[in-house]
């Protein structure tokens, strides 16, 4: 069988590729346009891709197209139900980036609380070595323990994350997006309380109906002031130029984004342009990119295309 990946750079350089490799006729595109789709996919009968988009006119264009693996969890990117008439298999990848995620998550939460780069920096600059004592206290920090601990969304990522904040010693609440997420050991709080109660926030839910722009200025403003928000979650889901606002006038203490509602953030994005910028912490979307959760994802694609063909082989 044909086997194409599309977007093969959004997963760099993963150890155990030739899992994939040798399953077919393999071949891969760092990127692909919408419009070079059709060209490339002309002849496949596996399309593997993480964020190009296979709509209607794809899959119209592909006609031996028989499975679409997403290098990802989310699906959004790919037309449902138009796979279903045509009879294509759409598979995902969930479970892989649990551990990665959760691990970003605190990268940026004890961070922001410990402030260890501006620590750094400063005795790279040479202060401290001209200092009189043996510590340091301009920058205070606060400690984990102890805070409560407000979580968005308690699937597996947000599940591990509830309990290493225990492990912190934190006290774990959550507000379940779904309204049926109930029968968990921490306590479920609905949103407004969750936010006004909450020492840090984080979000690891999903993009839909009931996320989108789920924390806009209104919601910023219930929060403390000494509260810090971290979303490891879905772009979309905190209104940024309200968050950019919250941290420039102190509504907020600070905030850790690895998802943007746009990827990459466009240049003069209000984020970008935050003056506060100590309390604010950036990344890439690359909370679910270790090396370990890459390496577990190309196994899966490899489990998913094995599985595909053994189930086609027979009928």
């Amino acid at each position: 069988m044909k086997i194409i990946f599309l977007d093969a750079s959004t997963i760099g350089d993963v150890p155990n590729m030739d899992e994939i490799r040798r399953l077919g006729d393999y071949a891969e595109y760092p990127v692909t346009s919408h419009e070079q789709c059709a060209e490339r996919l002309a002849g496949a009968d596996i399309a593997i891709v993480n964020k190009v988009i296979i709509n209607r006119d794809v899959m119209t264009a592909s006609p031996r197209l028989r499975l679409v693996c997403v290098a990802a969890t989310g699906m959004n990117n790919i037309d449902m139900e138009c796979a279903a008439e045509k009879g294509i298999t759409v598979k995902n990848v969930a479970g892989y980036s649990t551990e990665s995620v959760a691990q970003v998550t605190f990268s940026m939460v004890l961070e922001l609380l410990t402030r260890t780069h501006y620590y750094n920096e400063y005795i790279q600059s040479g202060e401290y070595s001209s200092s009189p004592i043996f510590t340091h206290l301009a920058m205070p920090f606060r400690e984990l323990a102890n805070k409560q601990y407000g979580i968005i969304g308690l699937g597996a990522i947000g599940k591990r994350v509830a309990a290493i904040a225990e492990a912190f010693g934190a006290h774990v609440c959550y507000y379940s997006t779904s309204g049926r997420n109930l029968d968990n050991p921490y306590k479920h709080l609905h949103l407004n309380e969750l936010l006004q109660t909450s020492d840090i926030v984080s979000i690891h839910a999903s993009l839909n109906e009931q996320t989108r722009n789920l924390v806009g200025m209104s919601q910023l403003q219930m929060m403390k002031i000494s509260a810090l928000l971290v979303n490891a979650g879905r772009g979309g889901i905190v209104d940024e130029a309200a968050l950019a606002e919250a941290i420039d006038s102190g509504i907020i203490a600070g905030a850790g984004l690895d998802v943007f509602t746009q990827e990459p953030l466009p240049s003069g994005h209000p984020l970008l342009t935050v003056r506060k910028k100590h309390k604010l912490l950036l990344l890439p979307h690359i909370a679910w990119a270790s090396v370990e959760a890459r390496t577990l994802l190309v196994s899966r694609i490899a489990e998913n295309i094995r599985s595909f063909m053994e189930v086609t082989v027979l009928t």
